[in-house]
């Protein structure tokens, strides 16, 4: 598809502004190795950082068994007690799956299909990454997606991460994804509802709209924010959402004994580097992810899948 097309639909999809914002990025960043996101330096974009990286693994005996790590991917269980859930919402469970990175994933990617399949949920939420370069072509990611898409069951929402194309868009909605470009979709059960909002890429391409995107969602009502990062926790607290669900961290992907990880890709707490959080009254989740980056191996950080139960509690 010739890029006029693809602007002219992107345009169509998400307004002049969003679209040409995030393509004008995108092509600056495939110029140059080095980002202009928070991290000046991305070792994702150096080919050669991951040969690097493989060969020390090789050397020191531990590639092979990082890469047996990066394929057990688990299924986490996070209860989301709070006593702003609506009546109805008790009990509704959110499947989240976050920064698959399918090209280098393939393992995992089977073990995710082979967990999800007869697994019962109210709706599946996509935290972003689906692809593992961060420049040329995506249609390795999008064949990939297409076929982890085959073993879910809808609705499924999903927002972009920092390795995602705006150009994979059209490609996920097609296979029943619902995408939130800075947008919300309201869930109904009788009289009670909650908001699912969905922001682009914090981090690279500081394309998110909280406004935007909660824009019309009255205060009192239940919202879940559903972003790539966690880093704009502050800003979502102070937005009035209940629950923030994220990934992009992978839980540091390479951690010491007890999952301490070495380095976090985002600039936050440690505390909300992966797992449940609490920021004021805000419920906080971030996802390990179930693929991995850079070089497809895990040490001490499984991957995972979380299912999010919703509780009405008394505090």
């Amino acid at each position: 598809m010739s890029e006029d097309r693809i602007l002219k639909q992107l345009e169509q999809r998400l307004g002049r502004r969003h679209a040409r914002q995030r393509l004008g990025v995108e092509n600056d960043h495939e110029a140059q190795v080095f980002g202009q996101g928070i991290n000046f330096f991305h070792i994702e974009n150096l080919p050669i950082g991951h040969t690097i990286i493989r060969a020390v693994l090789m050397a020191s005996g531990l590639y092979w068994r990082g890469r047996r790590n990066a394929a057990k991917v688990v299924l986490k269980d996070n209860v989301i007690a709070t006593p702003h859930v609506p009546k109805a919402f008790d009990g509704f469970t959110m499947l989240q799956i976050s920064d698959l990175h399918v090209e280098y994933s393939a393992d995992a990617m089977t073990e995710v299909m082979r967990l999800v399949e007869d697994l019962p949920y109210d709706v599946c939420l996509l935290t972003g990454d689906y692809r593992a370069k961060t420049w040329g072509t995506h249609d390795a990611a999008v064949d990939g997606m297409r076929r982890v898409c085959s073993a879910l069951k809808g609705p499924v929402y999903g927002v972009l991460g920092n390795h995602d194309s705006v150009r994979m868009l059209p490609a996920l909605e097609d296979m029943g994804i619902r995408m939130l470009m800075n947008e919300a979709e309201t869930i109904r059960r009788g009289e009670d509802r909650i908001h699912i909002v969905g922001i682009d890429d914090a981090h690279f391409y500081r394309a998110d709209n909280i406004e935007k995107a909660a824009e019309g969602i009255p205060h009192e009502d239940f919202s879940v924010l559903v972003t790539h990062t966690p880093e704009i926790y502050r800003q979502a607290a102070h937005a009035d959402f209940d629950v923030l669900v994220s990934g992009h961290t992978h839980g540091g992907q390479f951690c010491l004994p007890g999952g301490i990880p070495l380095t976090l890709s985002a600039v936050l707490p440690r505390a909300l580097g992966s797992g449940a959080w609490r920021h004021h009254s805000m419920v906080g989740y971030t996802a390990a992810g179930a693929g991995s980056s850079v070089v497809p191996v895990r040490f001490n950080c499984p991957p995972e899948i979380t299912l999010h139960r919703l509780q009405l509690s008394d505090q």
